[in-house]
């Protein structure tokens, strides 16, 4: 014989229902358990000392600084200062001096400055011009006898004028020689040795004095 059971026993049946309900209480605890607010002891403590410093500070009554006491200002004590001294001797300056034979006087000695030498003038244009000793024509021959003409400027071929400028003092005598414009090639120095070989030149004049004279000669060089 089969056992039949009731369909109000039946709990197969009521199964989903049942999982429905649990369902929900879980949810139910999860959601409170995670709403649910744990406020810690220490943090309650730190927001009341805060709060009562806060109160405290502001209760504090402004206190009123006097203000600093004038500075002190001493008079100026006056000190006496008793009389100076009277000078009961008095000096006598004698004025009346007789001056005698035995009186030394003093001799003040000048010295008298360096005299400063006079450098003597050197004229280009005078009244009567320098010339050589009988003539430019004997000035000439001398020039013709004694002038070498230069090797090197013999063979270059070299011919021109030679520009020597010199001055003849007051005595004659030929000083100061030097070439202003040459042309080389050993010229200038041998024009400048054939004045200075030069014999004496009546020396030019100046108001009827000798005087020294700065003048230029051009020295010819020409091949033959």
């Amino acid at each position: 014989m089969e056992l039949k059971k009731s369909e109000k026993a039946d709990l197969n049946k009521k199964s989903s229902l049942f999982f429905s309900i649990g369902l929900l209480i879980t949810m139910a605890v999860v959601v409170s358990a995670f709403e649910y607010k744990q406020y810690d002891d220490s943090t309650a403590t730190l927001q009341g000392k805060s709060t009562n410093t806060f109160e405290e500070t502001l209760e504090v009554p402004p206190t009123d600084q006097p203000p600093p006491p004038p500075p002190q200002v001493q008079q100026p004590q006056v000190v006496e200062v008793p009389d100076e001294e009277k000078i009961e001797e008095e000096i006598q300056v004698n004025l009346d001096v007789e001056v005698t034979e035995e009186t030394k006087v003093e001799e003040i000695v000048i010295k008298d400055e360096p005299v400063k030498e006079e450098v003597e003038e050197i004229f280009t244009i005078v009244e009567e011009s320098a010339q050589p000793k009988g003539g430019l024509g004997a000035f000439m021959k001398y020039v013709g006898d004694k002038l070498k003409y230069p090797a090197q400027a013999r063979r270059m071929g070299i011919e021109g004028k030679v520009f020597v400028e010199f001055v003849v003092g007051k005595d004659g005598a030929i000083q100061d020689v030097r070439a202003v414009k040459g042309i080389g090639a050993g010229c200038d120095e041998e024009a400048v040795r054939i004045i200075q070989g030069s014999p004496a030149w009546t020396p030019g004049k100046q108001r009827g004095k000798p005087v020294k004279q700065k003048m230029i000669l051009p020295i010819i060089f020409k091949l033959g």
